[in-house]
């Protein structure tokens, strides 16, 4: 049916070609002055010829127009893209994995996918200088984007549960091990360190991080014993969103792996109230904090810090709110379609995306057990009645709240009566202030 109807297309407008083509061919005609026999048969001969021109210059037209079109200039790989931009779309609506990123962004790839011909001056493509897709890109690759999602997540995270138990941040920065580990990993397999410690960072499962670290560090711009590093923001923003959608599918099986029934079921004492002064100084005290021990990781930290402040000051409430909702939401739109439409098929469909995807995976299955293997460890040294529960462990990773409602999921499997959701958000949250400072002591010994 689609054939069909472009070949009717392509024969409408070489009607109309020819039509128009013979409507001026008349006009001359017209216009021409009577003459001799002789004249009047040169008007012939001319006419024919300028016939066989014009019916030339309409069929041209329509070959020009098949060769920009998207059907003339697509490939396999156009049409991989497109497939697994209709699998995210799939997964988000049919599963509700994380629907909010997987829809712009498996829309983004769509766009980003949609054959054209290439270097004609058109401005269509994310990498074409001028076109709109390029100027929207320009928040991913110099980074904006990410502070803003930072300060929407800041304005809408609570870190009671945090502050209540402040053991509970080593689970968070034990997960981190996944990004060290996995940097060494691509170094061994042939990338430079800085293109190492970009693909590194997908352990910590934080989408708006592993952007900004690879914005910096793997960006096609940077230089690397004098030649240029890779451009890795598509896939490794790819990679990295893909796990935080897949935790619920990724993490239930490592967590059963590594722990026992007994440690499953182990129930742990509520979390005390914190007061306000508290909640207060917390992203204070946080942002210098941090702050000096990072200091690459201010634009990120500091976005974070400074949201929760707007939050939990109550004196800022219509800014709180702006953070919070619309304006992560107008990002997260921006973030999602544009690093969907990097991943065009050109320049995506390389060897080192498939091996920056299994990196990722590897990054990800040790993040995960790195937080419960350290749980069990801190075990060894609590009182009875003061353990934690190893599934809280997994939660380390920074997918918010994600890692925390698979943690939940899990431990009312084994006990009803189990809730760790509370104690799981404090792992949670720290794993993202843990990705950050990874990120900014990556960027400050790498850049």
């Amino acid at each position: 049916m689609a054939l069909r109807k472009l070949f009717t297309i392509i024969g409408a407008l070489a009607i109309i070609a020819l039509i128009s083509s013979s409507f001026r061919l008349y006009e001359d005609t017209d216009n021409a002055e009577t003459g001799t026999q002789v004249e009047q048969s040169m008007l012939v001969s001319e006419h024919d010829a300028g016939n066989n021109e014009q019916s030339m210059t309409g069929l041209s037209g329509v070959q020009k127009f098949f060769e920009y079109s998207g059907f003339n200039n697509a490939t396999a790989g156009h049409f991989i893209m497109i497939a697994v931009g209709l699998f995210f779309i799939f997964l988000a609506i049919k599963y509700d994995y994380e629907p909010l990123l997987l829809i712009p962004i498996g829309t983004g790839i769509l766009i980003g996918n949609i054959p054209f011909l290439e270097g004609a001056g058109l401005k269509l493509g994310i990498y074409e200088t001028g076109s709109v897709m390029n100027y929207l890109y320009y928040g991913v690759t110099a980074g904006i984007y990410p502070p803003l999602i930072f300060l929407g997540i800041g304005a809408m995270t609570d870190f009671s549960s945090l502050i209540s138990n402040p053991k509970l941040m080593l689970l968070g920065a034990a997960a981190q091990i996944g990004i060290f580990l996995t940097f060494l990993g691509a170094i061994a397999l042939g990338f430079n360190p800085l293109e190492a410690g970009a693909i590194g960072i997908i352990g910590g499962a934080d989408g708006p991080t592993a952007i900004f670290l690879s914005s910096k560090l793997a960006n096609g711009i940077n230089l690397y014993n004098g030649e240029p590093v890779l451009n890795l923001i598509g896939p490794i923003a790819i990679a990295a969103y893909s796990y935080m959608a897949l935790v619920p599918v990724i993490q239930p099986p490592i967590m059963r792996l590594l722990t026992n029934k007994k440690e499953r079921v182990i129930k742990m004492k509520p979390p005390r109230v914190v007061p306000k002064l508290e909640k207060i100084m917390f992203p204070i005290i946080g942002l210098l904090l941090t702050g000096f021990i990072s200091p690459s990781s201010l634009p990120l930290l500091g976005m974070l810090f400074f949201g929760n402040l707007l939050k939990e000051s109550g004196r800022t409430k219509r800014l709180a709110d702006t953070a919070r909702n619309p304006l992560i939401d107008i990002v997260t739109i921006l973030l999602g379609i544009t690093v969907g439409a990097s991943t065009q098929a050109t320049v995506f469909l390389k060897d080192t995306s498939l091996m920056i995807f299994g990196l990722g995976a590897a990054s990800f299955i040790i993040a995960t057990a790195g937080g419960i293997l350290f749980a069990k460890f801190m075990n060894l040294f609590l009182k009875p009645g003061e353990k934690i529960n190893p599934l809280v462990g997994a939660a380390g990773v920074s997918a918010v709240p994600d890692s925390a409602r698979v943690v939940q999921h899990e431990g009312l499997k084994f006990d009803p009566s189990n809730h760790l959701l509370m104690h799981a958000m404090a792992p949670n949250v720290s794993g993202v202030i843990g990705s950050a400072v990874a990120a900014g002591i990556l960027l400050s010994f790498l850049a």
